[in-house]
């Protein structure tokens, strides 16, 4: 068995890409429009032939997802967690819940989705300003 895919319903296809693509620094490996049923599939990876997500674009949509804990989070492995946070910051994404520990932390996407962030080979030793910094939400 080889996992393929988690799928994420998603409200604002350009917001969504700009999160996914241009600030978590995903790659678009594939991308079906389906007109007949008023859909676009857009599949993103960290590199052609990891496991992907699908990002699921209803056309027309007005029905709002809601943001069930049921589906839990989306997790991806960093060179450096601290980088990585700073650079979303830095581009105006809230962490949820800052790397205090030098080894995870949670962002949202446009949707709500949670994103965990996980240091690559165990914990870097804590550093500020993360070790002061208070949880900004539900993660």
């Amino acid at each position: 068995m080889k996992f393929l895919h988690s799928m994420v319903r998603i409200q604002n296809l350009e917001e969504s890409l700009d999160f996914y693509i241009n600030k978590l620094g995903l790659i678009e490996t594939r991308r079906s429009d389906v007109p007949a049923g008023k859909f676009t599939l857009i599949f993103l990876a960290t590199e052609v032939g990891a496991a992907e997500i699908e990002l699921t674009y209803n056309w027309d949509n007005e029905e709002q997802y809601g943001s069930g804990r049921n589906f839990g989070h989306l997790a991806f492995e960093v060179d450096d967690i601290y980088q990585i946070c700073q650079k979303l910051q830095a581009a105006g994404i809230v962490i949820n819940r800052p790397p205090r520990c030098g080894h995870m932390a949670f962002v949202k996407s446009p949707d709500g989705i949670s994103i965990e962030l996980l240091q690559k080979g165990g914990s870097l030793p804590p550093q500020e300003p993360w070790l002061s910094m208070e949880n900004t939400g539900s993660w």
